[in-house]
Formats: structure tokens, sequence, C-alpha cells
């Protein structure tokens, strides 16, 4: 079996597997038709707090504020507080109300959907950015964050050290057809199965095509 056949046969068998576990929080957005303004919120919102406080976080935030200009019209007092209990919720409403100021200046009040020009947003890293590309305009990129690259180099598909490098990895590797949704596939997989200390490995659907690179104990 190619790389590209194991790779295919995963993503295939994950497709599958994804119908039983609960989907992460701004896939789940992205899939009901959010825009890209909300898809970016609730991705600064996400990191560093799990799913369900990002997205009651996002729910209270939304209701008073949909839009870069209601946004921009909160203090940041007031941002911090709908949205907490998020991680780091100071500084999230620092750059929440930052973001509305420069999307409202620069970009006429819409989310770019470059990938560099996100990138210049205060608070916004690649895993952000290329997650409002993918969910919020459905074009080509990768999220990589701790999942994927754990994942990913468990699999024995890419040998790196940090998500950027990863990143770059697939963008070579991954045939272009899985982009975008490789992400919610690992993300999910990491989530119930494929945990960072004592993987459930008897649990996993693609066990028998894991390498299990690193892998010192499982259940």
């Amino acid at each position: 079996m190619t790389e590209k056949e194991r790779i295919s046969r995963i993503v295939e068998i994950l497709r599958e597997a994804k119908k039983e576990w609960a989907v992460p929080v701004v896939t789940l957005m992205g899939q009901m038709g959010t825009d890209p303004f909300k898809i970016l919120v609730a991705t600064v919102l996400s990191l560093r707090t799990k799913d369900e406080v990002t997205a009651e976080a996002a729910r209270r935030l939304f209701q008073v504020a949909d839009t870069p200009e209601k946004l921009l019209k909160l203090s940041e007092e007031e941002i911090a507080s709908l949205i907490y209990p998020v991680g780091f919720y100071n500084r999230k409403a620092k750059n929440l109300k930052e973001i509305a100021r420069i999307l409202l200046e620069h970009y006429g009040g819409q989310v770019p959907s470059d990938l560099e020009e996100l990138l210049k947003l205060p608070g916004v890293g690649r895993k952000t950015a290329n997650l409002v590309v993918t969910q919020g305009f459905k074009k080509p990129g990768i999220c990589v964050d701790t999942h994927v690259h754990r994942i990913m180099n468990r699999l024995g598909f890419v040998k790196t050290k940090t998500p950027e490098e990863t990143e770059f990895a697939l963008r070579e590797k991954l045939p272009k057809e899985f982009w975008i949704e490789i992400n919610d596939l690992l993300v999910a997989l990491g989530q119930h199965i494929c945990r960072p200390i004592s993987p459930k490995c008897s649990q996993c659907p693609i066990e028998h095509l894991c390498k299990k690179v690193g892998v010192k104990r499982s259940r």
C-alpha cells in the first residue's frame, strides 16, 4: 500500500467513525453556514478553551454583537464579561475589539479571505487563519493544531517538531482533496481516541494503519 493509498483509506474510515463523535464547535458553525466573521471570532475564543465553553461564550457574544460594527461599540470589559470563562478572556476581549476596528478601517467591515491578511490580525495565528479560510470561505487550507500535529506524526505520515512544520509538510504531501477536512477528522479522533498520553489504540478504527510512532503505552 502506497502512502497515498494509506492516507486515503484513513480518511475514508474516519469519515464514517466521525458520525459517532462530537464535531468541533468551529466546524459545526461552518457547517451551519455561519459567516466568516463569526468563524473568526469563535476560533479566537476557542484557543485553549473547551468546545462547550467556546460555544456558550460565542452564543452570548453574538446575541449582543454579531458584526464588527456592534463589537466595536462594546468596551473591552463588556466583551470580557460576555466571553468569560474562556481562556485568557481579557486578552481575547482586547484582541477582538482591535480586530473589529481593523476590519472596519482596512477591509470595509469584511473578513479577508487571504491567509496572509488574516495573519496580520491580533491574536490570529496560522491555526486560526487556516480555519477561517477553510470553514469560513471553503477555500483550500490545512489547519494544524496539536491533534493534527500529534496524530500525523504518530501515523508516521510526517516527521516534524512543530505544528507549523507539520502544516508545510502536509501541504507538500497530503492530497489536496483532503486539506479542508483533515482537521475535522483528526481533531475528533484526538479528542475521543488518540489522546496525547496512553491513546485508546484498542478502540481506534485506524489502528491497523498506524505506525504508532512514539507510542510507549496504550489502552
